[in-house]
């Protein structure tokens, strides 16, 4: 049973890897490969050494895949052989998607429009990590190298890591300054807002589909209180016995877990209770049974 199980997860995760790999691809060539600016990271300097050669459309796929290897080897090496080759599979797809997509018939989605190609870049190629972050811990690249850094610092944030790594790309060819690229201030602000955006739909990503917001809540009338909780909003309240520092008086703490559009109804409920404190933090993520 286990083994089915594990067969399962592993097709899934590959599966991730393919879709996510396409999805990237997709938003490099068709909004960032020839609009001007280049992508972060990895890829980008994978885009700067492929203006050098005489096909820079072939030899940016070519150049994406090997610039990846050694960082791949050390997510292998240092956080463990599936994750290794579950990258491997998804850089190949990237760039073999990006080799494949150059045949293709090209659609100027974003001729002429540079914020419209930053914006499109940013939020596709981001969806495209995203999907491969959530699902099968880093997507190449800078991100590899921020699920190293995770491995020995598990509070970082990739998100956030991989962005300011992806920076250096910037500072890189806006110093340079290619003829060819006709990479001026305008372009590294482009690259900038792409950058920003890729890593904000990464983290975005990464808080999960349930999100919502934690109460918790003294109050000396425990019974009532949750019973009007899980009578409107239906959602599980959990009591606990506290005590008052400042008092020495026994009171009730109520935790429950409520979707964001029902926030408005809590407090309602909550002006219902004199005498109630009560605080409430942001929960990105909820495992278990959570109504939507």
């Amino acid at each position: 049973m286990s083994q089915r199980v594990n067969t399962k997860e592993i097709i899934r995760s590959y599966a991730v890897s393919l879709l996510a790999g396409t999805i990237t691809a997709f938003g490099l060539h068709y909004f960032s490969r020839n609009s001007g600016f280049v992508p972060g990271g990895i890829s980008g300097f994978a885009f700067i050494a492929s203006w050098f050669t005489k096909n820079p459309s072939v030899m940016s796929s070519v150049f994406m895949f090997l610039f990846n290897i050694p960082f791949v080897l050390c997510a292998a090496i240092f956080v463990n052989k599936r994750f290794g080759l579950n990258l491997v599979f998804y850089i190949m797809v990237q760039s073999g998607g990006l080799m494949l997509m150059n045949k293709l018939p090209y659609f100027p989605v974003n001729e002429g429009n540079l914020i419209f190609a930053c914006i499109g870049s940013g939020v596709i190629t981001g969806i495209g990590y995203g999907l491969q972050i959530r699902v099968n811990g880093a997507a190449g690249g800078t991100y590899a190298i921020s699920a190293l850094i995770k491995h020995w610092y598990p509070t970082a944030n990739m998100a956030w890591l991989s962005y300011a790594m992806d920076l250096s790309v910037v500072f890189l060819v806006f110093f340079i300054g290619f003829e060819d690229a006709s990479f001026d201030v305008l372009h590294a602000v482009a690259t900038t807002i792409n950058l920003f955006l890729a890593n904000y739909m990464v983290d975005l990503s990464l808080q999960g589909a349930k999100s919502g917001y934690k109460f918790e809540i003294i109050t000396n009338n425990p019974e009532e209180l949750a019973n009007d909780i899980m009578a409107d909003l239906k959602h599980g309240v959990t009591e606990m016995n506290v005590q008052g520092m400042y008092t020495h008086s026994n009171k009730y703490m109520i935790v429950c877990v409520i979707r964001k559009r029902e926030l408005s109804r809590m407090m309602k409920i909550l002006r219902k209770y004199k005498g109630t404190f009560a605080s409430f933090s942001k929960v990105n993520e909820v495992i278990g049974n959570f109504k939507r």
